[in-house]
């Protein structure tokens, strides 16, 4: 039986970076999908996913929780309608092109040409995030090229699509862990790992509470803001004595936050790379 999705069409105002904020916020509702356009996002959440055993729709119920919908900065409006079937692969088709990194690493699907580049990525994302075309992800490609991780024991947290992992082990990291919450992301890395002949990566459903007694050479954590002050702690404690953190998905303004909540767990700054007010920040634990 073909699902039943509900399309929420957002008008922003502006849509930068309000759109980025509403899509992290509608991910972790349980929302599947989205499609930029260019007067904001349409987002899709299965029906019975939603509002299971048939229970009645109220569309506004799924938005009690979206923050930035209060917000005074932005002007968020939106229509919502239930959708009988969406071909995922023809959605994200319509607006993915190959992209390259720095001269050395291409992100592409399978139906696009190889690229005569290092490190040659193809991925399927569908309704995962990770593609490389954003900010973040880029970012974080720049700064995994810069680094020897050969034999390094390295984290991928928040994996969307696997595309960072898949990057390490490349470039001769192993083994390697690969973590997000959402099921989705889950068995699309799997695929993803396995489309592109990796072996040493493990990829686990589930958030930073499986990182007990786990150590990491290297942890790679592109997620959002207040899951990063959440997790520094965390992520502190599994990394070895001069480890390197990667850290991404937040904006130049939260810089020092982050660089602040680090420093008190003994990680401290190295550098950064800025895109479009985004950030990919660089940290090493250092001995006490």
């Amino acid at each position: 039986m073909t699902p039943i999705y509900l399309g929420y069409t957002f008008i922003i105002q502006p849509t930068v970076p309000a759109t980025e904020i509403l899509i992290a916020e509608l991910g972790y509702a349980g929302f599947e999908s989205f499609t930029e356009t260019e007067t904001g996002v349409i987002a899709y959440i299965q029906k019975e996913e939603a509002f299971p055993n048939n229970t009645p729709v109220h569309f506004d119920s799924l938005l009690n929780d979206i923050q930035i919908l209060d917000s005074d900065e932005f002007e968020i409006s939106y229509t919502a309608e239930e959708i009988e079937q969406v071909n995922w692969n023809k959605e994200w088709e319509k607006n993915f092109d190959p992209i390259e990194v720095d001269g050395r690493c291409a992100v592409r699907a399978p139906f696009h040409e190889k690229t005569d580049v290092a490190f040659d990525i193809v991925i399927e994302p569908k309704m995962s995030f990770g593609t490389g075309h954003h900010e973040t992800t880029h970012m974080m490609i720049k700064h995994l090229l810069k680094l020897d991780v050969t034999n390094k024991k390295t984290l991928d947290m928040g994996c969307g699509t696997g595309v960072l992992a898949i990057l390490a082990e490349m470039k001769g990291a192993q083994p390697i862990d690969a973590i997000d919450i959402d099921n989705w992301c889950y068995l699309n890395s799997i695929e993803n790992a396995e489309r592109n002949k990796c072996h040493h990566i493990s990829v686990h459903e589930g958030d930073a509470s499986l990182l007990k007694d786990r150590s990491y050479d290297l942890i790679i954590a592109n997620i959002n803001r207040n899951i990063l002050l959440q997790d520094i702690p965390t992520y502190a404690n599994c990394l070895s004595s001069d480890g390197t953190l990667l850290l991404s998905g937040f904006y130049t303004e939260d810089i020092s936050l982050i660089t602040e909540k680090c420093n008190e767990n003994g990680l401290y700054f190295v550098g950064n790379y800025e895109r479009n007010n985004w950030v990919a920040c660089k940290f090493e634990k250092r001995a006490s």
